[in-house]
């Protein structure tokens, strides 16, 4: 067990020893150092969850290593720090850091960025397929931005699914939700006939319990996960289509759009293939 760690470590110190991989090597040990010390601090504070959590980042970074070398798929400089800083934004700063409460557009920024790289990652998929021996496939440029898209607008309903799953069988709350002062509902409408009736300017929300406890929510009233699930996927579809577009423009005319290749995984380069989307 020992032996295979030894060469484990040995493996990630030559992937990051390469030299287009410099910049990269410092961020990821800056990074890795200070999930170990949030580690360490929630130890002592005995938050086990959190402690899961910094695991669970640092099992995360280890995606770019694993997909290069197990995939045999390069991952440009950029993307690849893009990754890393996106994996803890989301579970170091976001979770236990609680940037989601202290910054309201937390969320919302790392959304969009997901939406983004789920469209780079789409549209990379379709060029290692171009690429492949055993596919080949010619698709306008049109139909590789769509698909592209749509396959980053799934990931971000799948993840939605997934947030409202985790709040019903383990009441996590990661379907944020918001306090409004308007609420239209048909369930306000004692004559059942399907007419939404308009609730304006609530000042409060009062909880009644079983056990005659109540609790009040002030300025309005709490909208459960809706707003904060569809606001992730506007963003989401934002960043989805900003991709999307750029990709489309690649295609079209490489010279002038040649930065997005920083976003586009490829399969390590043969000597025979060809560039295939053209």
């Amino acid at each position: 067990m020992f032996k295979k760690w030894k060469k484990f470590k040995e493996r990630i110190k030559l992937y990051y020893s390469k030299k287009e991989k410099k910049s990269v090597a410092i961020l990821y040990t800056i990074l890795r150092i200070m999930v170990l010390l949030c580690l360490i601090r929630e130890l002592f504070l005995g938050n086990y969850h959190n402690v899961f959590l910094c695991i669970l980042t640092l099992i995360l970074f280890l995606i770019p290593y694993f997909v290069d070398s197990k995939l045999k798929i390069e991952i440009p400089r950029v993307l690849e720090i893009i990754i890393l800083l996106f994996i803890f934004s989301a579970e170091i700063l976001g979770e236990i850091q609680n940037f989601y409460g202290i910054f309201p557009q937390w969320d919302v920024i790392l959304h969009t960025l997901n939406g983004f790289l789920a469209a780079a990652i789409g549209f990379s998929l379709i060029d290692i397929l171009n690429r492949s021996d055993l596919v080949h496939i010619k698709l306008t440029p049109i139909f590789v931005a769509l698909v592209s898209f749509c396959f980053s607008m799934t990931v971000g309903v799948f993840w939605e699914f997934f947030e409202y799953a985790a709040d019903r069988l383990t009441d996590a709350d990661m379907q944020k939700d918001a306090i409004v002062d308007k609420v239209s509902s048909v369930e306000f409408d004692g004559a059942k006939s399907n007419v939404p009736v308009v609730i304006t300017d609530i000042n409060q929300t009062i909880i009644e319990y079983g056990d005659g406890k109540t609790e009040v929510i002030e300025g309005g009233y709490l909208d459960i996960g809706n707003i904060d699930t569809m606001e992730d996927l506007i963003v989401n579809f934002i960043g989805a289509l900003t991709f999307s577009v750029l990709g489309f423009f690649y295609i079209t005319n490489r010279d002038n759009y040649r930065f997005t290749e920083q976003f586009i995984v490829r399969r390590k380069h043969k000597k025979n293939e060809n560039n295939s989307l053209s």
